[in-house]
């Protein structure tokens, strides 16, 4: 089933990334850290479907989205970055490997954090963000998607790690079986894993390297 949505505001979140909100339809559902497919609904653009993630809560109003952007690539999401109030796109049902499934270590790349937005603010409303931790790795200091929102959150450990910066009071490097030995107090826990797909890949051979069993671990290429 498809869904034609109107762009209510769009507002930038980092230099590259921005949050979209929409009306929301009648009977849409969806869980926390599922996604969608959407298009654009204009002439060149309709049949060109990219998944995104909901980033807002199930029960809110409208439906939000929180988009990174690349103008080098010339594809749907330099057109995203160019939408107005009153623009249309078109969404298809949810889906999505990434649901909550308990307290964990939430390890993203990039764009890749937004399947845990909403999962995170649904646990963050609900006071249980304790033994959660999210280990965010990105290029550069202001690529960090909603870095306050996450220092803000309640009980939930942050941990930043650049790979092209070195910020004092960040960490500095890739995301590989030292950093984890070193940043965790052990592999005892759930998973949540998304990125680009070398980095998925790597971190899934890693927790198999230390026995986490595979119903311990989540992941989705981003």
């Amino acid at each position: 089933m498809t869904h034609t949505l109107t762009l209510e505001t769009i507002f930038p979140v980092t230099h590259d990334t921005y949050r979209l909100r929409f009306d929301k339809p009648e009977g849409f559902e969806f869980e926390p850290g599922q996604a969608t497919l959407m298009r654009l609904d204009r002439d060149g653009w309709r049949e060109d479907k990219h998944p995104f993630t909901m980033t807002s809560l199930p029960d809110a109003p409208h439906l939000e989205f929180t988009i990174k952007t690349y103008p080098e690539h010339e594809g749907m999401t330099e057109q995203i970055a160019k939408l107005i109030p009153g623009d249309r796109v078109i969404i298809g049902d949810a889906w999505g490997a990434i649901t909550d499934s308990g307290p964990g270590v939430f390890i993203a790349g990039g764009a890749g954090v937004t399947p845990f937005i909403a999962i995170l603010r649904d646990r963050a409303r609900r006071g249980e963000l304790q033994g959660c931790c999210l280990i965010f790795s990105n290029k550069e200091e202001r690529d960090i998607i909603l870095r306050d929102e996450w220092e803000e959150m309640t009980g939930l450990e942050t941990l930043f790690t650049l790979t092209q910066e070195k910020v004092e009071g960040l960490e500095c490097g890739m995301i590989d079986a030292e950093f984890l030995e070193t940043h965790l107090e052990g592999f005892d826990q759930r998973f949540y894993v998304c990125g680009p797909p070398p980095m998925v890949e790597a971190i899934q051979g890693i927790l198999k390297d230390h026995d986490v069993p595979e119903d311990r671990i989540t992941v989705e290429n981003a």
